[in-house]
C-alpha cells in the first residue's frame, strides 16, 4: 500500500480530482492509489483550503455514489474496453 507522502504531485493531483468528481467511488481511489477513505479525507485536508475542504466534506459526506457498497446495483456506467476494471 502506498502512503499518501510517497505520492508524486501528479499522482496528488489525481488523486484529489478523483475525489471532486462525484461518480468517483472511494474504493477506485484505494484501488488504484492504495488509499482508503480516510487517507483519502487527510489529503484533501492537507492539499486544499479549509474552506474548499469543508465544502468538499459536506458533498460528499453519506453520498452514496461515493461508496460502493451504497450504490444501486443497476446504476453501471459505461467502461470502455481499454480501461482497468474495477472490482468491488
Amino acid at each position: 500500500m502506498k502512503a499518501a507522502k510517497n505520492l508524486t504531485a501528479e499522482e496528488i493531483d489525481r488523486v484529489v480530482e478523483m475525489a471532486w468528481e462525484d461518480r468517483t467511488p472511494f474504493e477506485a481511489i484505494e484501488i488504484q492509489f492504495g488509499l482508503k477513505e480516510k487517507d483519502v479525507i487527510k489529503l484533501m485536508r492537507k492539499e486544499m483550503k479549509e474552506s474548499s475542504f469543508r465544502m468538499w466534506r459536506k458533498r460528499v459526506n453519506h453520498r452514496s455514489t461515493k461508496h460502493a457498497a451504497m450504490k444501486k446495483k443497476e446504476a453501471k456506467r459505461f467502461r470502455a474496453p481499454d480501461q482497468k476494471p474495477i472490482s468491488y
